[in-house]
């Protein structure tokens, strides 16, 4: 199944002062397109087509890491365009909100682990609340790895890739990931994730 890239759930300028146009139309449209050109030069003749996109990384982890960088970039930036809306961040809704407080120590801890997950990926990569053995765990993997490949369901990652970033906040990741759990997160999907890996 060829890759393509989604159109954004919303305008370039839509999240305002907390991610703007220039980083949504660089990031977007050249890198994230980038990884779909790429990922399908490299998908033909992998033995890999018409595979989804979820099976792709997998079995690409460990035995095509060319493809597997590009096709891992693909599946985590579909999911980062939503899960992030307009006025997001606010209340988390109620199952998902109940299993932060028994698995993670309540919203505080969350976000604060969340924010120090991210903050201590050293160089490009991503922090992660993932759903393991029936349970949220947070997480960071480097480059373009996904918690597909290790056996977990991604619900909520956030780029740590400095081209996420650096056009807003310069070399200030501590206040990109801050601003990305108060202001951006779209928990509604978090939270269909959850219900469909539940």
């Amino acid at each position: 199944m060829a890759f393509e890239l989604p159109a954004l759930p919303y305008a370039y300028d839509a999240l305002g002062d907390y991610m703007s146009a220039e980083t949504l139309e660089f990031h977007h449209d050249k890198h994230h397109q980038a990884y779909v050109t790429k990922g399908n030069e490299l998908l033909a003749g992998s033995g890999l087509e018409g595979k989804s996109l979820e099976d792709v990384c997998r079995e690409s982890f460990g035995t095509n890491a060319p493809l597997f960088n590009n096709a891992g970039q693909h599946f985590n930036h579909i999911h980062f365009w939503n899960w992030m809306k307009p006025n997001g961040g606010g209340a988390v809704p109620g199952k998902l909100s109940a299993m932060i407080d028994s698995d993670l120590g309540g919203f505080d801890k969350f976000r604060a682990d969340f924010v120090a997950a991210g903050v201590g990926q050293f160089g490009s990569g991503w922090c992660w609340l993932v759903l393991n053995n029936g349970k949220l765990e947070i997480t960071k993997t480097p480059n373009g790895e996904n918690p597909l490949v290790h056996g977990s369901v991604p619900l909520l990652g956030c780029d740590v890739w400095e081209h996420s970033y650096y056009i807003d906040y310069r070399n200030a990741r501590p206040k990109y990931l801050e601003a990305f759990v108060d202001h951006l997160v779209n928990w509604e999907y978090v939270e269909g994730l959850l219900d469909a890996a539940s």
